[in-house]
């Protein structure tokens, strides 16, 4: 009975924790000053996670918004939010403001 017990716990807590191959994800910086994009290229590396920390430094909110990445989050003024991104191939993936259109950058994974 311990040992069933033992090995319905250890199933329990590998399931728990995922798979022991999770990867970790690659972090990448940018902030927004004046409405633009600083830098407006990021560089990541290609078929890992990414996680992109978006500092909104103006006032005013913005909305960080890609569809080549699938994601749109808006980001209140002096705010800040970290964007998860699954795995990509490489390539150019380009985002915006959406409440600033002229407000553009791209994310270059390779």
């Amino acid at each position: 009975m311990r040992r069933r017990f033992l090995i319905l716990s250890a199933l329990f807590v590998g399931l728990i924790a995922g798979p022991a191959t999770a990867q970790k994800a690659a972090t990448v910086s940018v902030s927004v000053k004046n409405h633009r994009f600083q830098p407006k290229e990021l560089h990541a590396p290609a078929n890992v996670p990414i996680a992109i920390h978006v500092k909104n430094l103006d006032s005013s909110r913005m909305e960080f918004e890609s569809v080549t990445l699938r994601v749109e989050k808006v980001i209140g003024g002096n705010g800040e939010a970290v964007i998860n991104i699954r795995p990509l191939s490489p390539g150019r993936y380009e985002f915006y403001d959406d409440f600033n259109q002229e407000a553009d950058g791209v994310l270059v994974v390779r």
